[in-house]
């Protein structure tokens, strides 16, 4: 990746989270923490990895993105509506009676959601399906699902990962956002699901563990998931919860909080301070 592709994708992250900070404020709730943590993935999925199309959505051979870690939203809004998926303006309507970016993602109302998630474990399975059918129809799109670390302790997720080796899905790309935090606290208290790469290798997939906030590493990962043949490809994402915001990283009781008017101000002034810095200003 040359350096003028990954400081547009660096810039498209940072508005990216400035999208997530302006519609969790503009909501009152919402989950700033886990969008931060995965700003960074989303971003280079949508701006360089995936074939999608926005003005045609439902394009049969698409490659396909489940957000299984539903309630992050906020960060697939924001990068859907700067790919063009639906307007920018838009995403300060989110959770709003009557809105169509509602707290969860529903592939029936928002242009360029592939599958409704927000019940945890349940994303990865229906990616588990899509590869399938993908395989049995001979097409060539790829899919990928996105976990979080919280929701790995979700029994269905290890027996889709069990279905997605047993079918030798090698066109299914699992990524798991290990910011090490979930709405009760470090992951590793709550019921640890460590050592992540070891299990996912003993279910058969061919693993990588990278910094996910490190564009180089994502496309290097990606890159080399795309070359395995005969299994599942499995990413684990080492990041920051809160990631682009100083108060908010490596806090938990962002998982679900909205910022109020002054924390608002503080996070969008640390974000347009960092865009600026991007772009020369």
């Amino acid at each position: 990746m040359t350096s003028q592709e990954k400081k547009r994708l660096q810039t498209i992250a940072c508005k990216v989270r400035m999208g997530i900070i302006e519609s969790t404020h503009a909501a009152k709730c919402g989950h700033p923490g886990g969008s931060m943590s995965a700003a960074d993935l989303i971003t280079y999925l949508y701006f360089k990895e995936l074939n999608v199309d926005p003005k045609n959505p439902k394009w049969e051979d698409r490659d396909r993105f489940v957000l299984s870690k539903g309630h992050c939203a906020p960060a697939l809004y924001a990068a859907l509506a700067h790919r063009g998926f639906f307007p920018v303006e838009d995403l300060v309507t989110l959770r709003k009676v009557g809105s169509y970016l509602q707290g969860h993602p529903n592939m029936n109302s928002v242009p360029g959601v592939d599958m409704s998630t927000g019940s945890l474990g349940q994303g990865i399975s229906t990616a588990c399906g899509m590869a399938l059918a993908g395989k049995v129809q001979k097409k060539d799109y790829r899919v990928y699902t996105l976990l979080g670390d919280g929701e790995i302790q979700e029994g269905q997720v290890w027996e889709a990962c069990m279905f997605a080796s047993h079918y030798s899905l090698d066109n299914l790309c699992v990524i798991i956002d290990n910011n090490g935090l979930q709405i009760d606290g470090d992951v590793a208290k709550v019921m640890s699901p460590y050592p992540i790469d070891e299990k996912l290798t003993a279910f058969g997939f061919a693993v990588q563990t990278i910094d996910g906030h490190d564009l180089d590493a994502i496309d290097q990962a990606l890159n080399t998931a795309k070359t395995v043949t005969g299994k599942p490809s499995a990413i684990i994402l080492k990041t920051v919860k809160g990631k682009g915001v100083s108060f908010m990283e490596n806090v938990a009781g962002w998982h679900g909080v909205a910022p109020n008017d002054e924390q608002y101000a503080q996070a969008m002034a640390e974000l347009n301070q960092q865009l600026a810095e991007m772009e020369g200003r």
